[in-house]
């Protein structure tokens, strides 16, 4: 009687993410430059046992069609250590303290965490991005300004829109870079 091997069971779950740990925020900056992270596609955030990872769903590319390594005699030291011990398949869901997959998510734990801190440096840092003193007239209330951050209307930038209903997009090669104008809302056929 042949013994079945988990691998011929596996659906890869381990070969289709990497987590890495990343230091605690702290700060305001420092929860703003994990907020930097998760505004990137298949990128979440975890505390796990006190410990924060950065998560990037991402599929192996010697991962074969039926779930196995294409490359397993040459693995990486990472592969050849893992073991069904701890296997994704059959650990069972985890139990994360915390699970961020949006800015929005993480934004709304920071203002938890750090109260008002966070509010004064999401306002000093809104200033900053539009040139605004903050003795300014038409400077925004910082509820506005949590408010927008909890819910982003994503909209151009106020320098690349132009008069006639164009913008200019910038195309970089090297060093070089040349301004291309494009009309909003034309769609590319």
């Amino acid at each position: 009687m042949t013994e079945e091997c988990l691998c011929d069971r596996c659906t890869a779950l381990c070969c289709r993410y990497f987590a890495l740990g990343i230091d605690d925020p702290e700060t305001p900056a420092e929860f703003d430059d994990v907020r930097w992270y998760l505004a990137h596609e298949n990128v979440h955030v975890f505390i796990e046992d006190g410990d924060w990872f950065l998560a990037v769903q991402t599929r192996c590319q010697y991962l074969q069609d039926d779930n196995r390594c294409g490359i397993y005699e040459d693995r990486p030291k990472i592969c050849r250590e893992y073991s069904t011990d701890n296997c994704d398949y059959h650990t069972g869901a985890y139990e994360f303290e915390q699970y961020f997959s949006t800015p929005e998510q993480l934004e709304a734990y920071a203002q938890a965490t750090l109260g008002k801190s966070y509010q004064a440096y999401a306002m000093r840092q809104r200033l900053k991005n539009v040139g605004m003193d903050s003795d300014h007239p038409d400077k925004p209330k910082g509820a506005q300004v949590m408010m927008s951050r909890a819910r982003p209307h994503i909209r151009g930038h106020p320098s690349r829109h132009r008069p006639n209903g164009s913008r200019s997009v910038e195309a970089r090669s090297g060093n070089s870079a040349a301004s291309v104008p494009v009309s909003i809302g034309e769609s590319n056929r």
